[in-house]
């Protein structure tokens, strides 16, 4: 059986020129990257204003474990079969982070036959978007410092700096860190740390601003640090924003490339599914809405994430509206949901299927919340057995939605297209999508209301601390922001043991921050690394190059 790479190095890609033309991009509108890569021209975007646009498709999932859900493949093989059925569609997804790449959690292109390529380049560097990222954040930490050894004249106490540095890459060793050490000439001497790029409030400002303008306004609104009569510091002080939006200028672009099928897919912009939104770019979405008649995007981790922020952060606040979801589902993953353990997932077990799809129901009623109608999909493994498979689709029956089973993976385009076909009947009849909260509700209570809708939890607990800070925020005009809820995706709970659909648990909120640039507020729940680190066996020992120099061992 062929690897992901050997099936994506066998690609036959079309000239990036001939994916934009598909979509009406004149080749002087895109700036190549190469011959299979391009980003594309803010003037031609600029222009699209005043187009219709088509129909927003999500594709999200049941809550992810070791077993493996697919909806990158599935996000892919959808979009390659909506096109086989004679409709114009284009696919958006998050940029890859190096960091899972050379980690455990290999690439984010997609698997088998659905993939976006080229693979490596995506996998790997792509069009340095993340390295502006990391540049521009850094250049902001590098400033606050410089500020503070040169005299300090905004009077920042320099306790309670919250802004880190951050790289690219897993290593837990940058977690907590003192910089400034080596005497005066190396500054003030102060407790600080890394996060990984995707965590970057920068990165969340880049996916969600709409031009440059909006990006250089958001930068500027960063909250950085806080004085001693804790008032914010905030970029635009330090005069930061300029430089930073110079930095991050050619990032902003979409990134376009293709799929296997040669159907056109933007891939940009990868926030963190927890400290953030987990979605690709607002600028990538609204692009693809007006030069396609179906675009199909995912987000971050399970629906209880990723499909509540999509809906709840990103919907809000670009004004945008689903037409339909998709709930990735695999019966070895609800299998593990049920109790059975990862070395028994081959062996049929209808037992546990059955209760591990209660993991499943609960995320159909959820996404059936925000008003947006829902498909099941399944993605096959060839260990699936057929009483299991009809077993789920029984379980998804019996919830009021169709379960479709998907063989995108081994067939692309063509095993999703009764997946396609569904998915247009649902998007012809769109619900009457909302937020499950308004922007007035206060901070507090707009994480009750996710906790218990959501995630079933009978309580919210924080200290005091917590909620004066919280009424703080609203005092100082930041009521109206979404909350990001920050918790493992492993579970509805903040304990990642407990799998399936519990209820009546207590999610304890820890920490809160202030992503004012980014536009919302962060609640951490439980242990959030916002650094992940290497495995025991990192995939790094296993990539390299092979003797005519090409990569090995990435997927």
């Amino acid at each position: 059986m062929r690897t992901d790479i050997e099936i994506a190095r066998a690609a036959r890609k079309r000239p990036i020129q001939e994916i934009g033309a598909q979509l009406g991009i004149p080749a002087g509108d895109l700036l190549p990257y190469g011959h299979d890569k391009a980003k594309v021209s803010q003037e031609f975007i600029r222009n699209l204003a005043g187009r219709p646009e088509g129909r927003l498709i999500l594709v999200t999932a049941i809550s992810p474990t070791p077993a493996g859900e697919g909806k990158t493949t599935t996000t892919v093989g959808l979009g390659d079969a909506l096109r086989r059925i004679g409709k114009r569609a284009v696919i958006c997804l998050r940029e890859p982070s190096l960091g899972p790449n050379f980690g455990m959690k290999g690439g984010a292109a997609g698997g088998g036959m659905a993939q976006v390529v080229p693979m490596e380049d995506i996998n790997l560097h792509f069009t340095g978007d993340f390295h502006a990222v990391t540049a521009a954040h850094n250049l902001l930490a590098a400033l606050i410092d410089n500020h503070i050894h040169w005299g300090n004249a905004l009077g920042i106490d320099t306790r309670r700096v919250v802004w880190r540095r951050v790289m690219d890459m897993n290593d837990r060793a940058l977690r907590d860190m003192v910089a400034g050490l080596g005497g005066a000439a190396n500054g003030y001497p102060r407790q600080t740390g890394f996060d990984i790029t995707v965590a970057s409030e920068v990165m969340a400002i880049l996916c969600l601003a709409t031009d440059l303008a909006d990006l250089e306004r958001r930068l500027g609104d960063i909250v950085v640090a806080w004085r001693h009569d804790r008032t914010p510091v905030f970029a635009r002080e330090l005069k930061a924003e300029g430089a930073m939006a110079v930095l991050l200028r050619d990032a902003m672009l979409p990134n376009l490339v293709q799929t296997l099928e040669n159907t056109p897919a933007f891939v940009h912009g990868g926030p963190f599914a927890n400290i953030a939104h987990g979605c690709n770019s607002v600028i990538a979405t609204s692009t693809a809405l007006k030069l396609a008649d179906y675009v199909v995007t995912e987000a971050g981790f399970g629906a209880d994430l990723g499909a509540e922020k999509f809906f709840d952060i990103k919907c809000r606040l670009a004004g945008l509206t689903p037409a339909a979801a998709v709930i990735v589902a695999t019966v070895r993953a609800l299998k593990m949901n049920g109790g059975v353990a990862k070395a028994d997932l081959a062996q049929e077990d209808l037992a546990a299927l059955r209760r591990g799809c209660v993991n499943l129901g609960r995320h159909i009623e959820n996404v059936r919340a925000f008003g947006v109608p829902v498909v099941v999909a399944i993605n096959h493994f060839a260990t699936d057995t057929a009483a299991e498979i009809a077993a789920v689709r029984a379980y998804a029956a019996e919830q009021g939605a169709e379960a479709v089973v998907c063989r995108h993976w081994a067939e692309g385009g063509a095993g999703a297209e009764d997946l396609a076909r569904r998915v247009v009947e649902l998007a012809a009849c769109p619900g009457a999508f909302a937020p499950i909260y308004p922007d007035g509700m206060g901070l507090f209570a707009k994480m009750e209301v996710i906790a218990g809708r959501i995630y079933r939890a009978s309580e919210v607990t924080a200290d005091r601390a917590i909620h004066d800070r919280l009424a703080a925020w609203e005092a100082a005009g930041y009521g109206h922001l979404p909350v990001c809820m920050a918790k493992t995706p492993y579970s509805f709970s903040a304990d990642p043991a407990l799998r399936g659909a519990p209820s009546g648990h207590v999610l304890p909120v820890r920490e809160v921050r202030l992503a004012a640039g980014a536009g919302f507020v962060v609640a951490i729940c439980g242990e959030i690394m916002t650094m992940p680190g290497l495995p025991r066996v990192p995939n790094a020992q296993i990539i390299g190059l092979d003797p005519e120099g090409r990569v090995e061992g990435l997927s």
